[in-house]
C-alpha cells in the first residue's frame, strides 16, 4: 500500500512538524536515488557492471588516461573507495590501470576496447531510465542544475 504524503504545512507556508518524515528533503533525495540506482540495476547486471563501475566508465567515456585522484573528483569519491571499483572493472578487462609517466606516484586508468564497447549499451540504458521518469529533456536538465546546485551548497565548508 502506497502512502500519500499528507497536507505538512500551515496555509502561512510553514511546517506543521519539520519532523514529520514527508517534510525531510535529505529523506525523499535518498528515496529517489534508491530508487533511480535501482532501475539502472539489471540493465547494468547484463553488461556485466555495477552502479559505482558504470559511474567510473563515464568519466572515463569522457576522458579517457585520467588519473584515480581525478575520477574521485569527479564523482566525489575518495581513493579508498574507487580502488576496489577500478580492481574489479581492471580484473573485468574493461580498464587498465598504470603509473603515470610523467609522475610515477600517480596511478592513470584508461578504456581498454571492450570498455568503450560498452559505451553503446550504455546509451539504450540510460534511454530506458530516462523513459521511466516520464520527464522531458529540459526538465531533467532543470532538475539536474538544482541538484548540482544544493551539492555545491553543501560542499562548502562552514
Amino acid at each position: 500500500m502506497l502512502h500519500a504524503p499528507t497536507e505538512q504545512t500551515e496555509p502561512n507556508g510553514e511546517l506543521r512538524d519539520p519532523l514529520l518524515l514527508d517534510n525531510q528533503l535529505c529523506y525523499a533525495l535518498y528515496a529517489a536515488a534508491h530508487r533511480m540506482t535501482k532501475s539502472y540495476r539489471p540493465m547494468l547486471e547484463r553488461m556485466g557492471l555495477t552502479y559505482p563501475q558504470y559511474l567510473v566508465l563515464l568519466v572515463l567515456w569522457e576522458t579517457d588516461g585520467v588519473t584515480v585522484s581525478e575520477i574521485g573528483r569527479r564523482l566525489r569519491l575518495d581513493s579508498g573507495t574507487l580502488t576496489p571499483v577500478l580492481k574489479r572493472l581492471e580484473t573485468a578487462g574493461f580498464v587498465v590501470r598504470s603509473r603515470r609517466r610523467t609522475d610515477e606516484r600517480e596511478v592513470e586508468v584508461s578504456v581498454t576496447a571492450s570498455g568503450r564497447a560498452l559505451r553503446e549499451e550504455a546509451l539504450a540504458v540510460r534511454q530506458s531510465v530516462m523513459c521511466q521518469l516520464h520527464m522531458t529533456e529540459p526538465e531533467i536538465q532543470a532538475m539536474r542544475a538544482d541538484l548540482n546546485a544544493l551539492i555545491e551548497n553543501l560542499s562548502i565548508v562552514p
